[in-house]
């Protein structure tokens, strides 16, 4: 994602990287089985960081 700077100009910007596991087929840490929902906890807390 380090390229993506030379379309930002002096902008801030952020990379995601969202491509983590989609599913699972048995519970796994956190994750149950089915769709995982990656990222989703961790955009949601930056975001209330945002409220605080």
């Amino acid at each position: 994602g380090v390229f993506l700077q030379e379309f930002v100009d002096e902008r801030p910007w952020v990379h995601l990287d969202i491509a983590g596991p989609v599913a699972v087929e048995d519970q796994t840490g956190e994750f149950v089985k089915g769709a995982t929902g990656f990222g989703v906890r961790t955009l949601l807390e930056l975001l209330d960081s945002f409220d605080s």
